[in-house]
């Protein structure tokens, strides 16, 4: 008995749909497994491209490494049974070959490797003159420019469709995430590339399977076009990251209970009523920044006295009164902690940047 043959989604035409929902395994570990989840997840009608670790980069040695280029003929037969396009994480030249020899239908340039642009260069000069899309993962550590440079470089290579995945930062102390999200830097990123499709990884942020629907969710609601979730047939006995991968069941029950939203609306008086509170804001905003320029023309002042007196710029005791002053009101009106000494700081340098020009006039 013979294996019945679906044709295969398109990938270009998968990529127009929103969002684009992305699973499979960490890792391609067995045949059976990569099938039978593959299988499992085309019959519940869950996604729309299958992905799966062959090589995997790891911290350490002595960890599984993937299993290698034999994977690939593996995605090809899962590919054949149920029609899902696949793709698959590169980090190097040969890897981008192999991949392309097996007809992989997209690729992605994991954390490790956008972190290294000499890598990235690598991987880049292998794809010219291809058309498989390729998906950029942010860097380990929060840095934009690297993970602008690695777009940079692969578009350069002449990739004409190209895509990004939030899969957030490896961040010292950081208890609550494996890899904390750092939302602020995809919406930054995002907003230098409105024109490219963001996907969000929820199970590398999360490394938890029961924090994945909480960032699933904040992701849909911050408007991303998709989502990357590792799925396993049965997570307990995976080779790599098992707490972070769902059964095809597990799977669906998140996606379930997302509230899918919509960017825009089409009702007169939602978008009147909305117009009305972003005006407020944009008032509020405008009279914000009066303020501060009020507020460091008197630090103008002040660093003019310090400098007759040969007074210094910083005075700690006095900042960590105002830091411990103003947080405690910010807690009252509403505000975080963390949003009200991010705040301050960033006024707290402004105005010690305005003291030394008087200082070094």
């Amino acid at each position: 008995m013979t294996d019945k043959i679906i044709q295969r989604k398109n990938i270009h035409e998968v990529l127009r749909k929103r969002p684009v929902i992305i699973s499979g395994p960490c890792s391609a570990e067995t045949e059976e497994q990569v099938v039978d989840t593959a299988t499992s997840l085309a019959e519940l009608g869950l996604i729309d491209i299958l992905r799966a670790g062959i090589w995997k980069p790891r911290t350490r040695p002595g960890s599984f490494e993937g299993i290698g280029t034999k994977g690939l003929p593996w995605l090809q037969r899962a590919r054949d049974l149920t029609g899902l396009p696949f793709m698959v994480e590169v980090a190097s030249a040969r890897q981008v070959e192999d991949a392309l020899h097996f007809e992989t239908d997209a690729l992605w340039i994991g954390a490790r490797s956008t972190v290294n642009p000499i890598s990235v260069q690598e991987i880049a000069n292998a794809l010219r003159g291809t058309e498989i899309p390729v998906f950029i993962k942010n860097p380990m550590n929060p840095d934009l420019e690297l993970w602008t440079g690695a777009l940079e470089r692969v578009a350069q290579a002449g990739v004409k469709n190209i895509g990004l995945i939030h899969r957030g930062f490896s961040v010292f102390g950081n208890t609550e995430y494996r890899n904390a999200p750092m939302w602020h830097l995809a919406i930054e990123m995002r907003r230098r590339n409105p024109e490219l499709m963001m996907i969000n990884d929820p199970a590398h942020i999360s490394g938890r399977r029961d924090l994945i629907p909480a960032v699933a969710q904040k992701a849909v609601d911050l408007d991303f076009d998709g989502l990357m979730i590792e799925s396993h047939i049965n997570p307990e006995c995976a080779w790599t990251d098992k707490n972070q991968q769902v059964t095809p069941e597990g799977l669906r029950t998140i996606l379930n209970g997302i509230v899918w939203r919509k960017e825009k609306s089409e009702e007169a008086a939602f978008n009147t009523a909305l117009e009305q509170l972003r005006d407020q804001i944009n008032n509020i905003d405008d009279e914000l920044l009066l303020l501060l320029g009020k507020r460091m023309q008197i630090a103008d002042q002040i660093g003019i006295y310090k400098k007759e007196n040969n007074i210094t710029i910083l005075q700690t005791a006095r900042w960590n009164e105002i830091l411990q002053r103003e947080t405690a009101k910010g807690e009252a009106l509403g505000l975080s902690p963390d949003f009200v000494k991010t705040y301050l700081e960033a006024i707290h340098m402004e105005s010690i940047n305005h003291q030394n020009n008087v200082m070094t006039k």
